[in-house]
């Protein structure tokens, strides 16, 4: 911008006060700035890999041990479906099959009353 192109911004631009820098400015900013790293200095001290590696690998052996005590136990075979299966009475394979007729002759009774009402 160019000093004819506003002259009252320019004027009024001068008359402003005149800042003076700390002659130790720059050696306050670098203070701070060094100040604000070493906030997570102990963060950074653990991510070296001569302590990350040990950590990482304590780590896998214990999610190791804990998969390999919590498995769980086996089944065994007395407790499967087809031997408690084999234990029913034949006779109660009749009733069954005579409740299956039965719901089937219900469900599509349940749609003939709908018909009827309307």
């Amino acid at each position: 911008m160019k000093r004819e192109d506003d002259q009252q911004l320019w004027d009024l631009l001068g008359r402003a006060r005149q800042v003076e820098l700390n002659p130790f400015f720059a050696r306050n900013i670098v203070r701070r700035v060094r100040e604000r790293f070493q906030r997570f200095g102990w963060l950074r001290a653990w991510l070296t890999p001569r302590k990350l590696v040990p950590a990482a690998g304590l780590v896998v052996a214990v999610i190791a041990v804990m998969l390999v005590l919590h498995q769980p136990p086996p089944r065994s075979s007395s407790d499967s479906a087809p031997d408690v299966i084999a234990k029913i009475d034949p006779q109660d394979y009749d009733v069954v099959a005579d409740l299956d007729e039965l719901l089937a002759a219900d469900e599509s009774n349940l749609w003939d009353d709908d018909t009827q009402t309307l």
